[in-house]
């Protein structure tokens, strides 16, 4: 598959703020993409990673949601989050070695070709771009 055969798709659903929901949120970004795109696992882990601080780091893990948002076009896929509100931003610190969590949003950064977070009201809405980069052939050694 090349990137010229990626066609555009949009995907905006709102889940329960569950922990169960973080597979289907996983689930839908892979019905969103396809099996074959190039960005298909590393968006999948992702995604659990921005469903997974939603639903343990915000109000939409107290009964509330949290919203899915996917856009992929051509050899571009951005996934967001927006959560019911939290009483401080996401934070990309990092944890220390024995910690049990942090860890997500400096995979992301790390992984992600850009990331950010906006909030408004108190609800933050977390989001990630991944770009397919092909290498010419005789870049490779």
């Amino acid at each position: 598959m090349t990137t010229s055969d990626l066609e555009s798709q949009d995907l905006v659903v709102r889940l329960p703020g569950v922990p169960s929901q973080v597979s289907r949120a996983r689930h839908l970004v892979a019905g969103a993409l396809g099996r074959g795109h190039p960005l298909y696992d590393d968006c999948l882990l992702l995604t659990s990673e921005l469903a997974t601080n939603a639903v343990l780091h915000s109000r939409s893990g107290d009964g509330g949601g949290f919203t899915l948002a996917v856009h992929a076009a051509g050899g571009r896929v951005r996934v967001s989050i927006e959560d019911d509100g939290s009483p401080e931003p996401p934070c990309a610190c990092r944890t220390s070695l024995n910690g049990t969590s942090g860890r997500g949003l400096p995979l992301i950064e790390s992984l992600s070709h850009r990331w950010g977070f906006s909030r408004a009201n108190g609800c933050n809405s977390v989001w990630f771009e991944l770009v397919h980069v092909t290498v010419p052939a005789q870049w490779i050694c």
